[in-house]
């Protein structure tokens, strides 16, 4: 079995206030994941708002430093002491923000993000990155006459969203890390980038880690969750068996926070991707 992801001891702790008066925030706690497979997996990261999800994310896209431990990503160390050089991190983990609009200057054509992104980090010729992007765009449903020469404001949130995809997976990662990538998408087209996850995962054989707060999102889409509380990991399993039989009282206070997911379970197998404006 290939270790897709793995943490050990994973701690960031943040210190607030002057000596005196000084609080001390274990924002993820010795967090401990081991996912084993030797297919693509979609895991979800699932908690309520301050859990630490978010912040464990940017711990293994090394957007925070953490203060103790280490994660690795198909046994290579991603995050902390010896970890991957920028470029070979950039080439193994991918990420997906939350606000598309902050991913892209507007004062930047999206095309050349997307070119910079095959020449830079994918390392394609000049000749060889027109190709790349357009097989990536082409993959969430994009054209390169869609972005080039458009700027981020010439998009609705759900394109830019997709164009954001495209630049995550034109230099083929391992990983994709995706911080609630469809929160700040109108709901109506939401399941279009759901239903691209599930598909870019066969496609492109690329593994998503994939942090919300909607359950039931998480269970259409993964095949694992782990379920986060006060910076540690509480419940990890087949999101099946998380979600239809919780073991730990938080998950199941999450479940019965929802209404809805009281009730049986139903995957909406019948939606398909489609084409967005």
């Amino acid at each position: 079995m290939t270790t897709v992801l793995r943490t050990e001891a994973l701690r960031k702790v943040y210190r607030l206030g002057s000596f005196a008066s000084r609080v001390t925030i274990n924002a993820i706690d010795d967090v401990n994941l081991e996912i084993e497979s030797d297919e693509p997996v979609i895991v979800s990261l699932v908690g309520e708002s301050g859990s630490g999800k978010t912040t464990l994310a940017k711990t293994i896209l090394r957007l925070i430093e953490p203060t103790s431990g280490q994660a690795w990503v198909h046994d290579q160390v991603v995050t902390g002491k010896g970890a991957l050089g920028r470029l070979d991190f950039m080439k193994m983990v991918q990420p997906i923000f939350q606000n598309p609009f902050e991913a892209f200057s507007r004062y930047r054509t999206v095309d050349t993000y997307l070119q910079e992104t095959a020449m830079k980090i994918a390392g394609h010729s000049a000749a060889k990155a027109r190709d790349a992007v357009d097989e990536a765009l082409s993959s969430v449903g994009l054209e390169y006459a869609d972005v080039v020469g458009k700027y981020p404001n010439q998009f609705s949130g759900g394109e830019l969203q997709r164009a954001s995809i495209a630049r995550a997976l034109i230099p083929r990662p391992r990983l994709i890390v995706a911080d609630e990538p469809v929160s700040m998408i109108d709901a109506s087209r939401r399941m279009i980038v759901i239903n691209l996850f599930k598909a870019l995962k066969e496609q492109y054989r690329t593994s998503f880690l994939y942090i919300t707060h909607d359950l039931a999102t998480a269970y259409y889409i993964s095949d694992y969750i782990a379920v986060m509380n006060k910076g540690r990991i509480v419940e990890f399993g087949a999101a099946r068996e998380v979600l239809e039989s919780p073991q730990h009282d938080y998950t199941k206070l999450l479940l019965e926070s929802i209404p809805t997911l009281t009730k049986k379970w139903d995957r909406p197998e019948h939606i398909v991707p489609e084409r967005a404006s």
